[in-house]
């Protein structure tokens, strides 16, 4: 707290008043904060303009891929990006290509906030050429969150603690998932097979689809294999609703209940309690994730070089991802903290989600997020996984066999690299 408390004591003179010379510190600065999806910084935006006198408008996407398009439109254009923005981890080696579009952190004095982070998250943050792009926000440690009441109505069991035992492999899981079928629920055991092939990739770390000369290994890397066959099983035993993540068909079925299982990287967990509203609340709850833990997605934020008040800009993403912006956003949304400092602390470790039949969040989030480390992501990633997932679309809705989609899949996926 005491880091970030420092970082507001300078902004602070940003009330229109004069400074120590003299000068006028610009009250009347506006910045605008581009980000997507639940980034959970409601409170901390209140504190900030609260501190400095400046005033934030925080605009939201909700989906990335509409953010990821119209960020790199205004990048491209040279104007109509905000002064922060946040990049995700698919889209940040894409972004770091054009690196002297964004300010370099150093120049601000980011570079005392190094021992603040994981070092894979800070070294993440950095152009080729060494310039300090982004400072990290939230790291996606793995679980899976789970409606109990359609468990207890299934006959399974609904203790989060015996469900992870359960479960330990993905077969596992798969197994449960047919048990959950066979009780004759109207349910769906899963929402989207997309998601759980991510997890399954996200899980073995590394390179995915191409390696660190960016080149295609998708067909020789048996993990992806493995993980669009899973996903193919679930499609083929009926345990799918089918939806894709993050439409609206799907965050109404969040809300209605209609299927028993997803994915829960830490940041999910703001958006189901977001979909879902008060009468989900007690409802979900939060078991440990099938294999071996895993990190999904996590973002950082940057300054474009394009906006007029880069200093204040540069202030707002100190205080955003110091340790009180951290641990704000943590308990606003679940978005699990990137720094060391943070996730030590009681006040995550010790964390329970009132929402998600109190469960301990911070237990099952935390304790892993030490020892996660990233997997590459060039900048042909995205555009690889967005053809694979098509497919894997087509197949859950049974408009193409799976041997057809993989066969497609990887065809697509040649000419996304091309």
């Amino acid at each position: 707290m005491a880091g970030s408390a420092a970082l507001l004591a300078v902004a602070a003179c940003g009330n229109g008043e004069a400074d120590e010379a003299g000068e006028s510190t610009g009250g009347d600065v506006h910045l605008v904060l581009e980000t997507f999806g639940t980034f959970g910084y409601d409170e901390l935006i209140s504190r900030f303009e609260e501190e400095t006198g400046y005033t934030v408008d925080h605009r939201v996407t909700g989906e990335h891929p509409d953010y990821a398009e119209a960020l790199e439109q205004n990048i491209a254009a040279g104007s109509g990006a905000g002064d922060v923005v946040a990049l995700e981890e698919a889209h940040m080696a894409k972004m770091l290509e054009q690196g002297d579009a964004f300010h370099d952190l150093y120049d601000y004095g980011a570079g005392e906030m190094e021992e603040h982070f994981l070092d894979w998250k800070w070294e993440l943050g950095h152009s080729s050429d060494g310039r300090l792009i982004g400072l990290g926000t939230d790291v996606g440690s793995l679980a899976i969150c789970y409606r109990w009441d359609l468990f207890e109505e299934a006959g399974l069991p609904t203790d989060r603690d015996e469900l992870t035992e359960t479960w330990q492999t993905w077969e596992d899981f798969l197994e449960v998932g047919l048990e959950f079928r066979d009780a004759g629920m109207d349910e769906a055991f899963v929402d989207d097979v997309g998601q759980f092939y991510t997890a399954i990739t996200r899980q073995a770390g590394d390179a995915i689809y191409l390696n660190r000369d960016d080149e295609l290994i998708m067909d020789s890397n048996p993990v992806v294999k493995e993980a669009f066959d899973y996903a193919a099983r679930l499609a083929e035993e009926d345990l799918t609703a089918a939806l894709d993540t993050f439409s609206d068909d799907w965050n109404a079925g969040i809300q209605a209940g209609t299927f028993a299982t997803m994915t829960c990287p830490a940041w999910m967990l703001g958006q189901v309690e977001e979909s879902a509203g008060d009468a989900g609340e007690g409802l979900w709850d939060v078991a440990g994730v099938p294999g071996e833990g895993g990190n999904w997605g996590g973002s950082w934020l940057a300054v474009p070089t394009q906006s007029e008040h880069p200093e204040e800009a540069a202030e707002l993403a100190k205080f955003l991802t110091s340790t009180e912006g951290h641990l704000g956003a943590w308990e606003e949304a679940s978005n699990l903290p990137s720094s060391v400092e943070t996730l030590e602390m009681d006040e995550v470790q010790g964390w329970t989600r009132e929402y998600f039949n109190d469960a301990p969040t911070g237990e099952i989030f935390a304790e892993g997020a030490l020892d996660l480390q990233p997997y590459y992501m060039g900048s042909g990633h995205v555009g690889v996984h967005e053809a694979v997932g098509a497919y894997i679309d087509d197949m859950q809705r049974g408009e193409i066999d799976p041997e057809q989609a993989w066969q497609d899949a990887l065809a697509e996926a040649e000419r996304a690299v091309r």
